[in-house]
């Protein structure tokens, strides 16, 4: 056959076209830099997983992302406590908010404080999904002190990240860059990390689709440190342009819903037609989004899903969306599990996640304390080789020896001459 100049051409070209396409072809296991994950990547990272169930986290001793990451604020022993209880009602991940100016203040001590935010979640077996940027909320974040609580309103302190003017700002976006990388690069191969959420609900506080350029930047950032974490930014509103980019830019699909569970269920069925993992990154809306009725769908769906919150505290998100300044505790909480002693707020929703994750009610449960004062001292004394003397945050007045029983069987015998008058129901969970 005789091959003509003209021919060999479009060969060359085709043999060309062929090798571009292999190369951009990313095998599952060895990811190309820049590239989203193939569906096959994707589903077999999914099958590797248990099915995940978890919240939205932060220590109830924090009133936003700042006072939790900042290191004066930093709070690993209430961090500890309160995963100690996530474990116990059967979670094996959390979704984790961080922030730029957390840092950009403190670069170095903030990766080590994320480490040991690893390092203690490991210690539960729970594996965070992390948030770097947010449209939710306060405009204008500030570094340092933050403010206190305003009584009765949901989540009054809680900030953006990086904030409007800073997303409007693409001039200002050099230092988002290196925020991004930095912090995943840090841990973009830690196996404790599970997945990296870019950009929490973009376009929300107005913004619609002027988040979407950091949006895509945030893809195209973390996609050139190449981690093995899955990259996701969970639709949330009816906002197409926003939708469609993060449908077709996430490795695993996420979502939030907070509405009636025929709803749910319609929204999944929709989602899952990607043929990626399917995650519900935010529901959990008592009224409309309930545990007894969502929880058992998304087991039977094998679909992820973060409530949202843990502990009631500071971020005040018992009350509902809008609720005025000065609200007494509603009868009914709109979000969280647990009471600060780690009580929660509903035995039945804590049993269904126990049965469902089949965890076991023992696991994780707070410990019953009983104290007795046994006699009362003419002098007081520290006995510092009693067991448990270390940790006892005060004592009864004029002195005492007093006998704490830990489930009607540790017995810790203690003196000491100070009365604290405070609650100690919520200063055992230390022991």
């Amino acid at each position: 056959m005789r091959v003509t100049r003209q021919l060999l051409l479009m060969l060359l070209l085709a043999a060309v076209s062929a090798l571009a396409v292999f190369a951009q072809e990313p095998k599952p296991g060895n990811i190309a830099v820049g590239i989203r994950w193939p569906k096959e990547q994707a589903n077999q990272w999914y099958a590797r997983q248990p099915w995940l169930v978890g919240c939205n986290f932060i220590p109830s001793t924090a009133v936003n992302q700042l006072e939790m990451w900042q290191a004066d604020t930093f709070d690993p022993a209430t961090v500890d406590r309160e995963l100690r209880w996530a474990s116990g009602l059967g979670f094996n991940t959390v979704r984790v908010f961080l922030h730029d100016l957390a840092w950009k203040a403190d670069a170095e001590g903030f990766k080590k404080r994320v480490d040991k935010f690893l390092e203690i979640a490991a210690r539960h077996k729970i594996k965070p999904m992390f948030v770097l940027f947010d449209d939710c909320w306060n405009a204008d974040p500030k570094i340092g002190k933050q403010p206190a609580s305003r009584p009765g309103i949901h989540n009054s302190g809680w900030l953006q990240s990086p904030g409007r003017d800073i997303v409007n700002r693409p001039e200002t976006w050099p230092q988002l860059e290196r925020y991004v990388k930095d912090t995943v690069g840090a841990f973009a191969r830690d196996d404790r990390v599970l997945v990296w959420d870019l950009y929490n609900e973009p376009g929300n506080e107005g913004q619609g689709n002027k988040s979407l350029p950091l949006l895509k930047k945030a893809f195209q950032w973390a996609r050139e440190v190449n981690p093995t974490q899955p990259l996701t930014a969970g639709v949330w509103a009816a906002m197409k342009e926003l939708n469609d980019f993060q449908l077709v830019a996430s490795d695993v699909i996420t979502f939030h819903n907070y509405n009636d569970a025929g709803n749910l269920a319609g929204q999944i069925t929709t989602l899952k037609k990607h043929g990626r993992p399917v995650i519900c990154t935010e529901w959990m809306r008592r009224g409309s989004s309930e545990v007894a009725s969502h929880l058992p769908l998304f087991k039977k769906e094998r679909v992820g899903c973060y409530n949202w919150g843990l502990v009631a505290g500071k971020t005040q998100t018992i009350y509902p969306w809008g609720s005025p300044g000065g609200a007494s505790e509603p009868k009914v909480w709109f979000h969280d599990l647990l009471r600060k002693d780690g009580t929660p707020f509903s035995a039945e929703e804590a049993t269904l996640f126990q049965k469902l994750t089949e965890k076991s009610p023992e696991e994780g449960r707070m410990p019953r304390l009983r104290l007795q004062v046994v006699k009362t001292l003419p002098n007081p004394v520290i006995h510092k080789n009693s067991p448990g003397a270390d940790k006892i945050p005060g004592g009864f007045e004029g002195g005492s020896s007093v006998k704490l029983t830990v489930d009607g069987k540790s017995e810790y015998h203690f003196f000491s001459h100070s009365y604290p008058k405070l609650d100690w129901s919520l200063r055992f969970p230390c022991l």
